[in-house]
Formats: structure tokens, sequence, C-alpha cells
């Protein structure tokens, strides 16, 4: 690593039993070595004597870790004998079986069967061939209008390199292997394993997402407690990266990043699925749809903001938005009621403003509105603009001055909107309280001209006299 050698301390390997006739021997093409999930270590391909009780050949795994001694931690069990060969593609460990032609997938972050000294894992997916490969015909113009020559896969002439290279040495050719997620969906019916697989693999986001629209829909749709699981396993990972930033953001504002020169950003890896891209891609399209029943819809809604709640994940508005309009469309504002009376949905200032645009089909929206805003206690000035909105100017008034801020209000805006609602004793009464505020402020009932009320006070000088505004106190 970094142009340095380091040299590992000397480990035995279990040889299978043999013959008494032959002798115990280690083929050097059994031997691979590799990085699997940032660890190191050796694959052995053991093959069992014919003489043997076991069921076929199986790799074993050696991890050689930074300090201290080597052990055997995991078996892969291939469950047949032959030719083999071994490549490590993103952490999954491949072996290619030359008289099947065929190959198997291992992946040992997922569960396996403890046998007391070692974890035995068996192929997570069934046997596959390599998807076949064209080579075109080369030679002059005239020559190479041929169709192309199918290459020759698991060929006695392959020779495989680690991590991910097979050559041809007879065709001539040198190729990368890579594993495709897409197939995956439709071989590993488990939704949770499926989850558990995917969600170690580099370009996996986009796969996830298709597999949470599927199974959201008919045909084939999951079980409510499938999607929670599903659920739960994403917002594990996003989780962790949230944890990973926070842990980041602090040691960067408490400046200790400069003494730590090694201190990195944490990678939003694939694996990361954030509310937004399940919102974009599939609760946001689930619901519009419309082809599950409604009760269905919403409760894979509200399994979603169980899960982030349960992992301790501030929620979005925007899902919550997203119930709220899905229950109005299907006319439960009865649940709709009992969701905010119980804080199933959490105050939030968006929300409270989405509630106030229901009022027109269903009035108590706008009261749950305005107790929404109350709890926030950092709503004041959009509770007073509700109800002026409303041409409830005195009840705006006592809020205000219940929250002790009417000494700083505007007087200008709460004349506009006692003049609008066109009752003069309203106007009256609230002209009154700003001269009396005036008095109390400066010892003065006047507005001064920075307070723009010169229309408000001819005005009331129409309705009521001149002789009806309050004079300076003298002393």
């Amino acid at each position: 690593q970094s142009g340095t050698m380091s040299k590992l301390s000397k480990f035995e390997i279990e040889l299978p039993a043999a013959p008494k006739s032959s002798k115990l021997s280690l083929s050097e093409r059994d031997i691979a070595m590799a990085t699997i999930y940032g660890q190191l270590y050796v694959l052995y391909l053991r093959h069992h004597s014919r003489t043997s009780n076991s069921t076929g050949a199986e790799v074993v795994l050696y991890h050689l870790p930074r300090e201290g001694s080597c052990k055997k931690t995991r078996i892969l069990k291939l469950n047949r004998t032959g030719k083999f060969a071994l490549n490590v593609v993103d952490n999954l460990v491949v072996v290619h079986h030359q008289d099947t032609e065929t190959s198997v997938i291992f992946d040992i972050k997922l569960k396996g069967e403890f046998d007391g000294s070692a974890t035995i894992h068996q192929f997570v997916l069934p046997p596959r061939s390599i998807e076949p490969y064209q080579i075109p015909v080369a030679g002059p113009a005239s020559v190479t209008s041929q169709s192309p020559v199918p290459c020759k896969l698991y060929s006695s002439s392959w020779i495989v390199f680690q991590p991910d290279i097979i050559i041809s040495a007879s065709e001539g050719y040198l190729w990368s292997l890579q594993v495709k997620l897409e197939p995956v969906v439709n071989l590993l019916l488990d939704k949770g394993k499926l989850m558990d697989f995917l969600l170690q693999r580099k370009e996996c986001k986009m796969v996830i997402l298709s597999v949470c629209s599927q199974m959201l829909r008919e045909p084939g749709r999951g079980s409510l407690s499938v999607i929670a699981t599903v659920f739960d396993k994403l917002n594990h990972e996003y989780k962790k990266y949230l944890e990973a930033e926070q842990s980041y953001t602090m040691v960067v504002e408490a400046g200790l990043s400069r003494s730590n020169p090694l201190l990195k950003r944490p990678v939003r890896t694939q694996a990361v699925i954030d509310q937004s891209d399940m919102y974009t891609h599939v609760l946001s399209v689930f619901t519009e749809k419309k082809e599950a029943p409604h009760k269905f819809t919403i409760a894979v809604l509200m399994e979603y903001i169980r899960s982030l709640n349960q992992f301790q994940i501030a929620v979005q508005h925007y899902l919550y938005e997203l119930v709220i309009k899905t229950l109005v469309q299907h006319n439960l504002f009865y649940m709709l009621h009992q969701f905010l009376q119980y804080h199933v949905l959490s105050d939030s200032k968006p929300l409270a403003c989405l509630l106030l645009s229901l009022e027109s089909i269903y009035p108590p929206a706008h009261q749950l509105s305005l107790d929404m805003l109350k709890r926030l206690s950092t709503a004041n000035d959009e509770i007073v603009e509700v109800l002026l909105s409303k041409h409830q100017v005195l009840a705006a008034l006592r809020f205000i001055r219940g929250i002790g801020g009417h000494d700083s209000i505007s007087a200008r805006k709460f004349l506009d909107a006692a003049k609008q609602a066109d009752d003069d004793m309203l106007f009256y009464t609230i002209f009154r309280f700003f001269e009396q505020r005036n008095q109390r402020l400066r010892g003065n009932p006047s507005f001064t001209p920075g307070e723009h009320c010169e229309e408000h006070v001819t005005f009331f000088k129409q309705v009521f006299g001149e002789q009806a505004l309050m004079k300076p106190t003298t002393f």
C-alpha cells in the first residue's frame, strides 16, 4: 500500500484428507488473495478427495488482520466438484465452474451458519452463466461482413487474475467481470435478503428504488410487514450516514479538523436512500396512480414515517403533505383530524399553511392550523397574518397582547385590516388602542410620519369627527 510492502506472518492451511498413497499438496492455482469489504483474505479452493464424505468442493477464507494471527473465518459451500476459478467483484466472491459452464455468487455480509470455528455460506443466487459475448471477425472490409463469432465461455484456456480479470489466451481477449443487479431482483424473492444484498453493492440506488416501487404494485404486491422490513433496512443505512455527517460537522465546528488532516467528510454511497429519493421515485408516484386501495396507500405512507421516527430521523414536511393530500382525495377528514389531534403528523409551518388552504372543503382545518401554529411558538407572525386575513382583527390583537408583542406591532397593518372589515366600531376600537399605545410610549397619541397612518387618521376624522381624536395629556 502506498508503495510500501507489508510482510504478513506465516499461517497454516488445513488441507483435506488424502489417500495414503498420495502426498499432501497445495496448488498455486487454488490460492487467491483479495480485499473483501475492506478486509484482506486468502481464498483457498479446497477440492475434497473422492474418498471423503463431503458433497463437493468449498472455498475457505482466511482473514489476515493488520495485527494478530490469521484465522479461518468463512467457508463457501460449492456443492459440486470439478474445475473452478475465482474472482472478486463488488465485494462478492464469484466462483466459476467449468463443467457446468456456470458461476455462483457468495456474499459474506449475508447471514450464514456458524459451525463452531467458521461461518458457512451458501451461494446467494442460483448458478448462472456469464452473459455471452460476440467476437467481431477481423480482416479486410470484404471479409468483415461475416457475422460475429460467439466467444467460448468457461474455456480451458481461460486465465483468471484478481480481482475481476478474465483472459482468454486462445482468443486474445481480456475482460473485466461485472455483476448486473437488475436480474437479481427476480432471482432473490426474499425482499429482506434482497435488500441486504443490494445495499452492499456500488451502483444500487435505482435498482433499490425500482424494487420499492415494484413491491407496492400489483401483481406481487408485498405485505405491510415485508414493506416495513424493507423501509427499516433502508433507513438503517440512511441513519448511519446522517450520524457520520453530524459527527463530522461537530468536529469541523469545534475546529479540530485542522489538527487531524486525515479527517474526511463521510462519503454518501449509493446505498443511502433518503426521504427525497423515496418521495420522488416511489411514494409520490405510488399515490398518483391510485391503483391500490386507499387504506393500503395511507398505511404504506404511515409505515415509512413510522420507520423514520424509529430511527430518530426528522421527517420532512413534504411527506406529511403527501399524507394529508391523500386523505383529502379520499375525503377521510375524520382520519386527518385524528392524525393531527394525536400528533401523528408533526407540527410545522408548511403543514399549517396547507391546512389553512383546506378550510373551504373542511372548515375545522382553520382552527387546526391555528392550534398548530400556536404549538410551534415560533410562528406568532404567521398566526397574526392568518387572523387578519380572516378579518379577525380583535382576535389578532388579543393574541399579540397575550404574548407581549403589542408595543412593536405595525399600527397600519391592523388599521388596514379593520378598515377592510367594513365595520366602523371595529375601526374605532383599533384606532383608539393605537392612540393609547402612542400616548403610553411617547406621551402623545398622534401617529408619527414613519407609521404611514395618515389616510386612517383622515378616515377617522371623516367618520367620527376631529374632536374624537385623543389630545395629548398635559402635566
